[in-house]
């Protein structure tokens, strides 16, 4: 039987006085991957930020490998988040960003010149992130995440910004990542990438 890597049960979230997530549970073992679906408002965004530490319960339980999320860098070694576009840095280019990861979590699953590649970001390595187009930036924060070491993947709209093609290719590099044994969730509007993953749905429905 597959290591369970995250396991949640009997999620609730309220924020401002106004329910959020509501009895949310679901389970993922190495080497799957579950795509989280529903509508705008029903909390996809806040499930994922609890499973990484970053927003406590209100109610119920969550294990991430093995124990309760913390933001701390002991768990950050294991786990990989790409969420809300991160604050670049402007002075450094698009490779430099892609070092500097490597620096921060050593014996990356990948070189700078293959997520360069992979991510096909080889024509924009000198350029700033900033001068980037949002799907260009998108596939940058995919490639920092992917390039170093982790045994999870949390991922809010990994297709935000991408065109049909490279969807495609984010699929493959997910599917990929699974079957070297690692476990991705993600949250996502698209059905479509869900699939292609061979994704297990969890569908969540309005806490309101």
């Amino acid at each position: 039987m597959s290591e369970v890597i995250v396991a949640a049960r009997g999620v609730e979230v309220t924020l401002g006085g106004v329910p959020v997530l509501r009895n949310a549970g679901f389970t993922a073992a190495a080497g799957e991957i579950v795509a989280v679906l529903g509508e705008n408002g029903a909390g996809k965004s806040t499930l994922l930020r609890c499973l990484a530490g970053l927003h406590p319960p209100l109610r119920g339980r969550i294990d991430v490998l093995g124990g309760p999320p913390v933001d701390a860098a002991v768990f950050w070694r294991r786990v990989a988040l790409v969420g809300d576009e991160p604050a670049w840095y402007p002075g450094l280019s698009v490779q430099e960003h892609l070092e500097l990861a490597g620096v921060v979590h050593p014996g990356g699953r990948l070189t700078v010149g293959a997520a360069l590649e992979v991510f096909a970001l080889d024509g924009r390595a000198d350029m700033s992130p900033l001068t980037l187009s949002t799907g260009q930036r998108q596939r940058l924060s995919l490639a920092m995440a992917l390039l170093r070491p982790s045994r999870l993947l949390l991922l809010d709209e990994p297709e935000r910004g991408l065109d049909t093609a490279f969807r495609a290719r984010l699929a493959e590099i997910l599917t990929g990542y699974a079957d070297e044994g690692g476990t991705v969730v993600m949250a996502t509007h698209d059905l479509t990438l869900a699939t292609a993953t061979r994704a297990r749905l969890v569908t969540l429905e309005a806490a309101s």
